[in-house]
């Protein structure tokens, strides 16, 4: 479809000159064509700004000749009427996809539309202007959808965490600082407890008993008597200095 749009033809002879071709490429794209497939692919703004105005309108153009050919009515727009439809899907469905336009006008066909022997661009505007109202419940759902299921995986995080956070805790609690003078003992009596737990061996509160036992074994509470005043630092070093020099005194050599 893009090389029909960007060949030699000008806009007028695209609209106005019936292509075969076209309504085969259009047919082509248009199979197993879904709204999540045409929400995601390029909008036509961006179809602007890669390609130009005129190829996109041009584009525009040969979906709706393709679609207006394919229609058994006597009475159809021309070919001013096309160019003019286009121009104002092209400036009016600026966030919208080509895909969107083609499957518009697809399911304006098999969702049973009656034309009654004639075909006018406002009947074909409403056409369009009701698939983006359907589109736009769709969106609309579809968020509802993914924020429902986010919802319920956040809950589900929240009560996995909620059960986790006391092992974690537990296990954090149970962790022996690396310089207890007696780690290697509080690891094993961890470690027998455990295996006496697992095998039934000791009630459930026995064992944490014995765990918390360890974690009262692994706290080392400061002891500010271990360490002098200042004061009291310089009369210990002053009474160090002091036995120094008697030594040196008393076994200096003569």
């Amino acid at each position: 479809m893009l090389e029909l749009a960007t060949g030699p033809s000008t806009i007028r002879e695209l609209a106005s000159t019936a292509s075969p071709e076209a309504r085969a490429l259009l047919a082509e794209v248009s199979i197993g064509l879904t709204v999540a497939q045409a929400t995601a692919a390029p909008k036509l703004f961006q179809l602007r700004h890669r390609l130009g105005e005129a190829v996109l309108i041009k584009l525009l153009v040969v979906v709706l000749r393709a679609f207006i050919d394919s229609l058994r009515v006597p009475d159809k727009p021309d070919a001013a009427d096309i160019l003019e439809l286009a121009d104002t899907l092209a400036h009016t469905y600026t966030h919208d996809s080509l895909k969107d336009i083609i499957l518009a006008l697809k399911e304006a066909r098999t969702l049973g539309t009656k034309f009654y022997q004639a075909m006018d661009v406002s009947t074909l505007y409403r056409l369009i202007q009701e698939y983006f109202t359907r589109k736009a419940s769709y969106l609309e759902n579809r968020h509802l959808d993914q924020k429902a299921t986010g919802t319920s995986q956040q809950a589900a995080d929240v009560k996995l965490l909620g059960e986790a956070a006391p092992r974690m805790l537990e296990n954090v609690a149970q962790q022996i600082p690396a310089d207890h003078p007696n780690a290697e003992g509080l690891r094993q009596k961890l470690t027998i407890t455990k295996a006496r737990a697992r095998r039934g061996l000791i009630t459930p509160e026995e064992a944490e008993r014995q765990r918390a036992e360890a974690r009262q074994a692994t706290e080392r509470k400061p002891r500010p008597d271990w360490k002098a005043n200042p004061g009291a630092q310089k009369l210990i070093d002053k009474r160090h200095r002091a036995e120094d020099a008697r030594l040196m005194e008393k076994y200096r050599p003569e």
